[in-house]
């Protein structure tokens, strides 16, 4: 049990550091002295990427609490 933990720890952990750098890199854009309209396109990227890296953390914590811990076994 306490492997799960630390796996999921780890899933959780990185996926937290990416988390935090995109969202820097939106709030950098959000104060920038672009128009409105460059701000929007700009941002959408890592709003976008911090969306897909939550759903994949996700699916990955689901994997661990199923059993499937090794990602590579089953090819």
């Amino acid at each position: 049990m306490n492997d799960h933990r630390k796996k999921t720890a780890g899933a959780v952990g990185a996926a937290a550091v990416i988390i935090i750098y995109y969202a820097f890199f939106f709030g950098v854009i959000a104060m920038s002295d672009e128009s409105r309209l460059m701000k929007i396109l700009l941002g959408i990227v890592p709003a976008v990427l911090i969306f897909g890296i939550i759903y994949v953390c996700s699916q990955r914590i689901r994997e661990i609490k199923g059993g499937e811990e090794d990602d590579l076994g089953k090819y």
